[in-house]
């Protein structure tokens, strides 16, 4: 097998070569970095590979031990801590190397898995698109002038052209789902607080909106390493629900924009959403036309903890002067922004969520769009304003937020693509702690809709 095969096999595959005997960890860590120095140069995924230190991690394995990620090779977002090397945040901050691996690489590393590198965000996450002025733009693999999306963009790009079967993520208002609609990916936001967010808190991360997890091709994949980095494990394995055929569901088909938020939702993303519950319904399940209960008021409020969240980012870089004109931007908005609106929108919380998960009474999952629009140019917001770039992006990206602000689990699933040959996500979302009903009903749409086989052009 070349090694983009050995890549595009994907984590459990891997992971089961690996302890058959058919390949070594050193195998698949040389395929990865193969297809980086190959791939990479066009693509700008990752900020620093690790290749002589991956080298010498995949040698020290030794044998197959039975952990669940024994020899793969993973990718780490660079808002993750990875010991020794520092954490940009993709800003041209100096900053010093990390004292401790972040607690969601501890556990991969705990589960046999091989840290390749760090992959590319935009300034301080931010954005839904992954450009910074420190670190360069991060290109699409399907068409190389559209955005991978973002926070999680180079994990993204990394993931979808094969340079890693698996990357990490973070998602403070849809930065797992949007790079994975952008990229034809599988991606998960879990419940609130299912992955450690160490050595950040709830409120060192975004005042509670931040979820961690991780970007695949596979359902399965993303199960399977869900199940090995869950802080809170779940009642059964994720893994085993991505091997059930689900009974008959209750699905929501809903294209409201939650407000404030104003977006038309263009018509090959509809058609595409509207294929994926078509698919359904030839598969068993009920469709219905239901929108969430959707609250302008706690979506508004739910911004303070954004825009406050990068602020305190920034200052603690200790130098917020240098950051970017949208981020100094942002910066100036959260000073702007009362922070009695945050502690509002923390306080009301669970009853805000308790009122939009009242759907899960009438039905099982709720069925959205990921984005309003395919992906963007790259560059769209080059030299544009915060406000340009926050209100833009609000015109991108309208659905994942909402879920953020309530904690449910959502997951972004590949829809096909549009007819310029660009990737379109649409999103599943469940009551708290439903994640294994994602992705039951997420593995039985991939085996129909057999998006695995999909390949980018620049892979």
């Amino acid at each position: 097998m070349d090694a983009a095969g050995l890549v595009y096999a994907g984590v459990a595959r891997q992971a089961e070569m690996v302890a058959r005997g058919d390949v070594s960890p050193r195998d698949l860590v040389e395929a990865s970095l193969e297809r980086t120095a190959q791939l990479d140069p066009r693509l700008n995924a990752f900020r620093v590979v690790f290749a002589e230190q991956a080298r010498a991690e995949a040698d020290a394995l030794g044998e197959p031990d039975g952990r669940p990620l024994f020899g793969v090779p993973v990718a780490i977002k660079d808002d993750q801590d990875v010991a020794g090397e520092p954490t940009c945040f993709g800003t041209s901050v100096v900053m010093p190397p990390a004292g401790a691996d972040s607690e969601i690489v501890r556990r991969l590393r705990a589960a046999g898995a091989i840290v390749i590198g760090k992959t590319n965000v935009p300034e301080l996450t931010i954005w839904p698109f992954t450009e910074s002025a420190g670190f360069g733009v991060t290109r699409n693999p399907w068409d190389l002038s559209r955005t991978t999306g973002g926070s999680s963009g180079g994990s993204g790009a990394a993931v979808a052209a094969g340079l890693v079967a698996m990357g990490t993520a973070s998602d403070g208002l849809g930065s797992i789902r949007i790079p994975a609609a952008c990229c034809g990916l599988v991606g998960m936001k879990p419940t609130k607080d299912r992955v450690a967010l160490a050595p950040k808190t709830a409120e060192t991360a975004w005042h509670g909106l931040a979820h961690y997890g991780v970007l695949t091709r596979s359902v399965r994949d993303t199960a399977l390493v869900l199940d090995a980095i869950a802080d809170r494990p779940f009642a059964e394995p994720l893994v085993a629900a991505a091997g059930v055929t689900p009974f008959r569901q209750r699905i929501a088909l809903s294209f409201k924009v939650p407000p404030p938020l104003n977006a038309p939702v263009h018509r090959e993303v509809r058609a595409a959403v509207e294929g994926v519950a078509e698919t359904l319904r030839r598969l068993g399940h009920e469709v219905v036309e239901r929108d969430p209960a959707y609250e302008a008021g706690v979506m508004f409020r739910g911004m303070a903890r954004y825009f406050h969240g990068i602020r305190d980012d920034a200052l603690a870089t200790g130098q917020p002067r240098v950051m970017e004109r949208k981020t100094k931007g942002m910066m100036r908005i959260a000073r702007l922004t009362p922070r009695r609106r945050l502690e509002r929108s923390r306080a009301e919380e669970a009853e805000a969520a308790q009122r939009i998960e009242a759907i899960f009474d009438d039905v099982d999952v709720v069925l959205t769009p990921v984005l309003a629009k395919p992906p963007i140019e790259v560059g769209r917001f080059e030299g544009r304003g915060a406000l340009a770039a926050f209100n833009g992006s609000g015109r991108f990206v309208p659905f994942p937020g909402v879920w953020n602000v309530t904690g449910q689990p959502a997951m972004s699933i590949p829809a096909g693509l549009s007819a310029d040959g660009l990737p379109l996500g649409a999103q599943l979302v469940a009551r708290r702690d439903g994640e294994a009903t994602l992705v039951a009903l997420a593995a039985q749409l991939e085996a129909e809709l057999g998006w695995t086989d999909r390949r980018p052009p620049t892979s």
